[in-house]
């Protein structure tokens, strides 16, 4: 079900990008072409108030209704392969891109749930918010999320870590999970982590390597040096 929710900012209620589509997509059906009814309509207005003295030929008036139900076979085919479309993209990740009253545009992401249909117009489920399709603007693979979302953790990760020179012992294990957590990623997951923060990964694991070197060489000063107190204490 869509969402019933209002967004309310200084006392007004603002449009969310979910009611922004639905609204642009019922006026736009509201002011696309004319149905069966209006044609039938106008030609009927067209007969009554016609010159007597040069009346249009039947001829013509046929003409005309064939020309009109061909465009509208066309507009049926259309909505149809619309309608289509829009049915396979349950389950796929979806950019919407909306425009709202304010005329500032949004963008939201998310995954079809199901596609529901109304006016031969086809509205898309995204958590529980329906959109046009008309505002879809991506459809999104999903190994390519997963691999673009997997970099972008990473890289994220790497940023959050201390300057290199200020690394300590208290580091060492983020560092080797940064390590172990680029090691385990596919080569395509990889193509989408830039070069040099690659590069900048690396220097951590160099400097890890050096404190954990230092701290040894630390530990076993200490050692010898107590053994020697030992032996000193015993003579």
């Amino acid at each position: 079900m869509a969402s019933l929710g209002a967004i309310i900012e200084n006392g007004k209620i603002v449009e969310s990008a979910s009611q922004s589509s639905l609204s642009k997509s019922k006026e736009a059906s509201a002011n696309n072409g004319m149905d069966k009814d209006a044609f039938l309509q106008l030609l009927v207005a067209q007969m009554k108030y016609q010159d007597p003295m040069e009346p249009t030929s039947n001829t013509e008036y046929i003409a005309q209704y064939a020309q009109f139900s061909q465009v509208e076979q066309i507009q049926n085919m259309a909505s149809s392969m619309n309608l289509q479309r829009a049915s396979q993209l349950v389950g796929q990740e979806v950019r919407m891109k909306t425009t709202t009253s304010s005329g500032d545009t949004k963008y939201v992401e998310g995954r079809v749930d199901y596609v529901s249909y109304e006016g031969n117009k086809a509205y898309l489920s995204i958590d529980e918010s329906l959109y046009s399709i008309d505002d879809l603007d991506t459809v999104v693979d999903g190994t390519y999320k997963n691999a673009y979302d997997q970099a972008m953790n990473f890289v994220i990760a790497v940023n959050k870590l201390p300057a290199i020179a200020n690394i300590s012992g208290s580091d060492l294990d983020a560092v080797d999970n940064l390590k172990a957590f680029y090691d385990g990623m596919s080569d395509y997951e990889k193509s989408y982590v830039a070069k040099d923060v690659v590069a900048t990964l690396n220097k951590y694991v160099e400097k890890a390597a050096e404190i954990r070197k230092a701290e040894e060489e630390q530990s076993q000063e200490n050692s010898d040096s107590d053994e020697t107190t030992d032996a000193v204490d015993t003579e």
